[in-house]
């Protein structure tokens, strides 16, 4: 697992041995990062699933000035942590233990520019974190999201006020991206 591009390029991150962890590939990352090539210099990150912390820290390497990660699992949580001691960019990123879900419910603050969704694959996780998006305050008029999900997962076409923009499959996942309509306040 490494940085693809920006100010870490080529940078490894902490290798890991966790079966309750599916790394985010590099192709599939690329085309996220590629779509939203305009968006990452001073973007607000906001990365569900963290997992190893890659997303978030690709963000960041791109540009982005804050990446909040949510993550509940603790062997998880030390990953991240690791990942980001050894790129030194704890000024930049902010670890929150939670259950996404809760997090989504309870959130009051500001609204997020970008938010980065990979959750474990299951059945219908991806579902319940688009339904619990479509009504979260980590929302605002702009805010561009993705979720990467397994290709069997049910993921809807519509959950207001998000749009979806556009669906593609890779092999045995798919991304999704979703636009809560608005401005886009990324400058």
């Amino acid at each position: 697992m490494r940085i693809i591009a920006g100010r870490w390029r080529g940078r490894r991150l902490v290798s890991f041995k966790a079966d309750h962890i599916r790394p985010t590939t590099d192709r599939v990352k690329e085309s996220v990062f590629n779509r939203w090539q305009a968006y990452w210099e001073g973007a607000r990150v906001l990365d569900l699933y963290a997992g190893t912390g890659n997303l978030g820290l690709e963000a960041l390497s791109r540009g982005a000035s804050e990446v909040v990660a949510v993550e509940l699992n603790p062997r998880s949580i030390d990953i991240i942590r690791k990942n980001v001691e050894e790129l030194e960019a704890g000024r930049e990123h902010r670890i929150i233990r939670d259950d996404v879900l809760k997090f989504l419910k309870r959130y009051e603050g500001e609204g997020f520019d970008l938010i980065l969704v990979d959750p474990p694959f299951t059945e219908s996780l991806a579902h319940e974190t688009l339904v619990a998006l479509s009504t979260s305050k980590v929302l605002k008029p702009g805010t561009m999201l993705m979720v990467e999900a397994s290709s069997h997962e049910r993921v809807d076409a519509e959950y207001p006020p998000l749009v979806e923009e556009q669906r593609k499959d890779y092999g045995d996942k798919q991304l999704s991206f979703w636009t809560m309509p608005g401005p886009t306040t990324v400058e």
